[in-house]
């Protein structure tokens, strides 16, 4: 069993996410998805960057660091697209942190970050959040992460309530996150 901490999307705490700790805790591990945004959430993009805004990163970040208080030091930090710059906030604070698994977007790992901190990386390809370019350039920073592409995959693949949704993309990313994670020490 591996501890593993979700963080939202920009939309909140949403359906994939809650679906994506049932899928992980039925793998056996102990999951916690906090809800950042206190019950709001937001049906599109645009609201979802204004509800952002309105919440704010300090109380955002404030939310996720609270959060992870509860929690084992050696547990897994998930980002989902906008959780990707969440898990980059507090992963400084969580030195122990036994691996980041980043779905959607890119987050950067800080330089503090312990050496051979184990990353996995899931992106569309293309995806305007996170372009080609900028995932090649995060590779060259981040040599050892895995980092997985999707062609053809809309942004949100693994949403299957949105249109973004690849069920064939959508299977293998949570087929490589399970495997990552058995590769991590165990609780």
């Amino acid at each position: 069993m591996v501890n593993i901490v979700v963080f939202h999307s920009v939309l909140g705490l949403r359906p994939v996410e809650l679906g994506a700790a049932g899928r992980l805790r039925a793998a056996g591990h102990d999951v916690v998805t906090p809800d950042l945004y206190a019950g709001s959430t937001a049906p599109t993009l645009e609201e979802g960057f204004a509800l952002m805004d309105h919440v704010g990163w300090t109380t955002i970040s404030a939310r996720a660091s609270e959060a992870v208080r509860s929690v084992p030091p050696s547990s897994v930090l998930m980002g989902v697209s906008m959780g990707c710059g969440v898990v980059q906030s507090v992963l400084p604070e969580r030195p122990d942190a036994a691996g980041v698994v980043l779905l959607h977007a890119l987050g950067a790992i800080p330089s503090s970050a312990r050496p051979g901190l184990p990353v996995q990386v899931h992106v569309a390809d293309p995806d305007p959040i996170a372009p080609p370019a900028e995932v090649a350039a995060w590779r060259v920073v981040n040599p050892a992460a895995e980092v997985f592409t999707y062609p053809g995959a809309g942004h949100f693949y693994t949403d299957a309530e949105g249109p973004d949704h690849n069920e064939t993309a959508s299977a293998r990313t949570w087929q490589r996150v399970l495997d990552f994670l058995r590769t991590l020490p165990q609780a």
